[in-house]
């Protein structure tokens, strides 16, 4: 399977994913230098952190400006990078120095991390905003599945599970009600019940994100105060 395959994107322009591959230390054994992915890192680390924003900012309804923050960090941070060129294979791909490659910058993190990004700036240029959004959203499937909103907000669903139990041995129940989108961008709705009340509702890209949604919403409206009352 070619890059472009695994990818899941095929460059109009060839040479953009060239340049998009091609390290740095190329300019220490090739003259004159030629073009390096540096200033594509630079256009893709913007693409790729609007890309993450929106889909977070509008996935994640209920969340405040801090949970956002630390959620986007964990997908668009250097070593999330590295992790995600290491599926995808890129280190194989990339064309860079015989000392480079000798000194194991094939798999060395930041020259994956930075070769994502470059990528990423890459598809930007040939095909457009939205169509790289896309593509990043797809690629960061994985990396969004991952996502514990519950180690963000304090453990929504274990506190909500403390102050119950103060009340009734009975746990909270989650269910999936519902799951639209296509499987690169699913939107789960999930609700929490106890002792057959509905507590609350919440959605998310992933189940888990959905439940800790319904967890943080049943802690603002403090519906088993009516039932214990």
């Amino acid at each position: 399977m070619c890059i472009e395959e695994r990818l899941g994107y095929h460059f109009k322009d060839p040479s953009l994913l060239e340049v998009a591959l091609s390290h740095p230390s190329l300019s220490s054994e090739i003259r004159p230098a030629p073009p390096d992915n540096q200033r594509l890192e630079f256009l893709g680390d913007a693409v790729l952190e609007l890309a993450v924003t929106d889909y977070l900012y509008q996935s994640h309804p209920g969340f405040q400006e801090g949970v956002l923050t630390k959620l986007r960090s964990s997908v668009v941070s250097k070593p999330a990078l590295a992790t995600t060129a290491v599926r995808l294979e890129i280190g194989k791909e990339l064309k860079m120095s015989n000392g480079e490659e000798g000194s194991g910058g094939r798999m060395r993190a930041s020259n994956l991390a930075d070769a994502m990004e470059s990528l990423f700036g890459a598809i930007y240029l040939d095909a457009g905003f939205a169509t790289a959004r896309e593509i990043i959203l797809r690629i960061l499937e994985p990396e969004f599945e991952q996502l514990d909103p519950d180690t963000t907000q304090g453990n929504s669903k274990g506190e909500l599970q403390e102050i119950l139990q103060k009340l009734s041995p009975e746990s909270p129940d989650y269910n999936i009600t519902s799951e639209e989108g296509p499987p690169h961008s699913r939107i789960f709705v999930a609700s929490v019940n106890w002792m057959n009340q509905e507590l609350g509702t919440g959605e998310g890209p992933s189940k888990k994100s959905a439940e800790t949604a319904a967890a943080t919403k049943a802690l603002q409206l403090k519906l088993w105060e009516n039932k214990s009352s």
